[in-house]
């Protein structure tokens, strides 16, 4: 009952997000950030963009890689939760790209500069989903305030540089957030789920597992 309430939540989350493209807000958000720009603000934008296969995919790999070598078994299976989250996030963002069928805002608007890559429609951020995904699972692994602080600083870099770069809204990017971090959430409490099932059933059965 509560991941279908949590599910309900995020859902409507999703849909006022989206209700705002309607308002002056969201727009006129996206060109304050968009229009001002610098050589500084170009390279860290870029930078940050396009770290999130790097850092989203290297992440877990190193993990597991690490858990191997330490031979811990709970790392490897933190590790393989972790790109199992990061696999439904982006199944989940794809799913809501073409429900809601957003156009990036440089098509529907002119005077928007196109700074990065993007394609296909725009809501929610698959980039921002991605990488939201990716520091929530690494914080719930290693909860840590000095784990968490540059994750979500990362992050949070992200989708700002999506919006710089003018292929989001700022929606589009919070979106992204939830559904990154709700991923990552869900798929860690399923795990957990998981190992509570499976200890029980050794309680229940133990010759199975000899």
């Amino acid at each position: 009952m509560n991941y279908r309430k949590s599910l309900g939540t995020v859902i409507l989350l999703l849909a006022f997000c989206h209700s705002l493209h309607a308002q002056n807000f969201d727009l006129s958000l996206l060109r304050s950030i968009n229009q001002h720009p610098s050589a500084f603000k170009d390279a860290y934008c870029k930078i940050s963009s396009e770290s999130i296969n790097l850092i989203g995919i290297g992440t877990p790999l190193s993990l597991f890689a690490a858990g191997i070598f330490k031979h811990d078994r709970k790392l490897q299976k933190d590790a393989a939760c972790m790109a199992g989250a990061f696999i439904l996030s982006a199944v989940v963002t794809r799913s809501l790209k073409g429900a809601f069928h957003r156009n990036r805002p440089f098509v529907d608007y002119k005077f928007i500069y196109k700074k990065g890559s993007g394609g296909g429609y725009s809501f929610p951020s698959g980039h921002t989903s991605s990488a939201f995904c990716t520091a929530t699972s690494i914080t719930i692994i290693f909860p840590k305030w000095y784990v968490a602080a540059p994750a979500y600083f990362w992050a949070a870099s992200v989708g700002y540089a999506r919006i710089y770069q003018g292929v989001h809204y700022p929606t589009d990017v919070l979106a992204g957030a939830l559904v990154g971090a709700g991923s990552s959430w869900l798929a860690h409490k399923g795990q957990q789920w998981i190992e509570r099932k499976s200890t029980k059933n050794k309680k229940l059965h133990p010759m199975a597992y000899l």
